[in-house]
């Protein structure tokens, strides 16, 4: 018979403590142009995605396909360095995979990071957004098919998918450092074209500041298994329906570079005060 889900999980934690015993109490997952991250922190180990049994591998452009573990901020954590989206062409179980692996070695904080576009004409390219609500236009869940009830209940409340507390954390940092941000809705559709004016016009309508193709996946399977989680997004186009142009991917990728240090000061600042 085929490996069920658990026992994936508990052969791809084996085999990643043959390799680093530290315990992280941290997750973190960086999105496009967002892995800088690795420079701030103390690796101790890097693994490669294709060495971990049941991982996918990271075909995107700028995700680098590493498990990193180390510490920052005087904290054990283990760093995505590049993730997995639905369009690669991986089921939402694979592409959630790493966030189970990561609560079972420890984790108990999940951070994600991605690079979105803005809707809301209050934000222009480099803005950093914290996420405090996301609307799933995915069309399936992570958590459909059998339920294991030993990773979590068949159905998790989703009233605080953004734990209220990490985002006020968030805030004080931001505070404290002088940086600027917003909060906003995250919209998830699952790509990899980028949305036509009319459906940013409707993405507006039902609510959403921002929108992506990733994130959500994750935060849903954070929830099923218990982890308290903290989303950051930084602005990398300008999707107001009126103004729309042309995107350039390499430009892009620049726009997360350069507000990437912010989210980075954020991302250290939170771990420090948990």
């Amino acid at each position: 018979m085929p490996a069920t889900l658990p026992d994936r999980i508990a052969e791809s934690v084996a085999y990643l403590r043959t390799r680093c015993v530290i315990v992280p109490q941290v997750g973190i997952v960086l999105g496009t142009g967002l892995a800088g991250l690795a420079a701030r922190m103390e690796i101790v180990t890097s693994v490669n995605y294709s060495e971990i049994p049941h991982f996918p591998l990271s075909t995107v452009e700028s995700h680098e396909g590493h498990f990193l573990f180390g510490y920052l901020s005087g904290k054990a954590i283990v760093v995505m360095q590049g993730r997995f989206h639905h369009y690669e062409g991986y089921s939402l179980e694979q592409v959630t995979f790493p966030i189970r692996v990561m609560k079972a070695l420890g984790a108990s904080f999940l951070m994600v990071s991605n690079a979105t576009g803005g809707i809301a004409e209050r934000l222009p390219a480099g803005s950093v957004v914290l996420i405090k609500d996301h609307i799933s236009l995915l069309g399936s869940s992570p958590l459909t098919g059998r339920n294991f009830p030993e990773l979590g209940p068949r159905w998790p409340d989703m009233s605080e998918p953004y734990d209220h507390e990490l985002l006020r954390m968030a805030e004080q940092v931001a505070i404290d450092e002088r940086i600027n941000i917003h909060k906003g809705v995250y919209a998830c559709l699952p790509g990899p074209q980028l949305e036509t004016p009319a459906e940013y016009k409707m993405l507006r309508t039902i609510g959403a500041d921002i929108v992506g193709m990733s994130t959500v996946p994750e935060v849903i399977v954070a929830a099923h298994c218990g982890l308290r989680t903290l989303g950051i997004s930084i602005v990398t186009d300008e999707c107001v329906p009126e103004r729309i142009k042309k995107i350039d991917t390499a430009d892009m990728i620049s726009k997360a570079e350069q507000s990437e240090p912010y989210l980075v000061r954020i991302l250290a600042g939170v771990i420090a005060r948990i």
